[in-house]
């Protein structure tokens, strides 16, 4: 680690709970300094694909995952420590309630020494509102609390009974009104996606206007961060074509896997499958997850694209599908009105949708290869997050765990075709990750 550091204002932004706010706030004060001329830098803390789009919206930024397991910590600080060289404010939402998760807000806050704001949902409370933010600033003693937001406020009037309930040495940094115009719809996954929204360029500007009329949030005095170079990688996917479907089906999509790709010697593709698109001339394909169960018919009709993916696994071309891209592999999707629609047949499989969550947590996997200089077994980290059970008759390659040790659902093989539920993220592993691109990935 280098003895330099870099500098630059920081905040976590968290919440006692989920549904408290949290993206609504980040993003209000993304826009906020933006349109000050700020450059702001934001993270989501835990593996989330839709809350950074809107976040990038927002900033008009790249947004990055931070998770000390999955991604590793040497990791984070390192994307910490290159947005902090460009960065006027460096924003990092938090994820569920602030002391929730193995790789909690707060232990993203402690490790990196960066003040709290914390979000509370005051639309159904009053003097309880200081109790709560007493609690959540001394619940831990290697936590700074920088201030306090409240959310979903009725009046001025409300939010005067609650700065008062704050004890002296907790900072009352304003408000956001109940207003619907600047909450973001929700479905099964979460937030809709953010290029769901025609008028999102106004929500957000609505946002900013009122952090800036009801909020009292200044820029926190510039901290020092560890200049941490990110680990070098090599060129293992030089002269590679890597084709990676991406539209509103194939959404989920760490920014980091594409970078790496890129590290790494890739041309990377992109290509839609529900807007009719045919495969690039590649070497090897990606199919992330998403919402494909939203798209099923524009999926089914693009049968030129399906040719050319059973065309693409049956010469053995390596092809990687997480989740919503393993669905679309799989030859039927049956739908909570019973209904089932016809998918690629790619896959011996069939997949039905579930009416509550059917797996959420984070992974790793153990997987053998075969190249020239060695024959061993090496693990990949994700997450998984599905409504759908998926009964497969394909070859098992490898059984996850959970990060607590316990079996998930299978990673399923078929020449080079690596399908499973789990979102990987690749830079835990840049050298296996090479390697399953390439068609080196063996049975166990």
């Amino acid at each position: 680690m280098s003895n330099s550091t870099v500098q630059c204002p920081a905040l976590v932004v968290t919440a006692p709970s989920s549904g408290s706010g949290k993206t609504t706030v980040v993003a209000a004060l993304a826009r906020h300094f933006h349109l000050q001329g700020k450059k702001v830098r934001v993270f989501k803390t835990g593996p989330d694909f839709i809350d950074p789009r809107f976040l990038e919206f927002a900033s008009q930024q790249p947004v990055y995952q931070l998770d000390f397991w999955m991604c590793g910590e040497k990791h984070c600080k390192a994307l910490i420590a290159e947005a902090a060289k460009e960065a006027d404010l460096i924003l990092i939402e938090g994820v569920m309630g602030m002391f929730d998760g193995h790789c909690s807000s707060a232990d993203i806050a402690a490790r990196l020494g960066i003040p709290v704001l914390a979000v509370i949902d005051a639309g159904a409370m009053a003097q309880t509102f200081g109790a709560l933010a007493y609690g959540l600033a001394n619940y831990r003693d290697d936590i700074e609390m920088f201030g306090v937001v409240a959310n979903r406020v009725g009046s001025v009037h409300h939010a005067q009974m609650l700065q008062e309930s704050l004890p002296e040495n907790l900072a009352f940094c304003g408000w956001l009104p109940k207003e619907s115009g600047i909450t973001l719809p929700e479905r099964h996954l979460g937030l809709v996606q953010a290029d769901e929204l025609e008028d999102l360029d106004q929500r957000l500007d609505r946002a900013a206007e009122l952090i800036g009329e009801f909020g009292k949030v200044t820029l926190p005095p510039p901290m020092a961060f560890d200049d941490v170079s990110a680990d070098k990688v090599t060129s293992h996917l030089a002269g590679k074509t890597i084709a990676i479907a991406r539209d509103r089906a194939f959404s989920f999509i760490y920014r980091a896997n594409i970078d790496l790709l890129q590290a790494m010697g890739a041309d990377v593709q992109f290509f839609s499958p529900i807007s009719g698109d045919c495969l690039p001339d590649c070497d090897a394909l990606y199919l992330p997850g998403g919402y494909p169960e939203l798209s099923t018919g524009a999926l089914a009709e693009n049968q030129t694209l399906i040719a050319q993916i059973k065309q693409h696994v049956e010469q053995g071309k390596p092809c990687l599908a997480e989740c919503g891209g393993m669905l679309y592999l799989n030859r039927s999707l049956t739908m909570l009105d019973g209904t089932t629609a016809i998918l690629s047949d790619v896959l011996d499989a069939d997949s039905a949708m579930q009416p509550k969550l059917a797996a959420l947590g984070m992974v790793e996997a153990a997987f053998s290869y075969n190249n020239d200089t060695c024959n061993n077994s090496h693990t990949l980290r994700g997450h998984t997050f599905h409504y759908s059970t998926t009964q497969s008759n394909e070859q098992v390659l490898t059984q996850p765990v959970s990060q607590r040790g316990r079996k998930t659902d299978p990673v399923w093989f078929k020449n080079n075709l690596i399908a499973s539920y789990i979102h990987w993220y690749f830079p835990s592993n840049p050298k296996l990750v090479a390697d399953i691109f390439s068609g080196k990935v063996s049975e166990q």
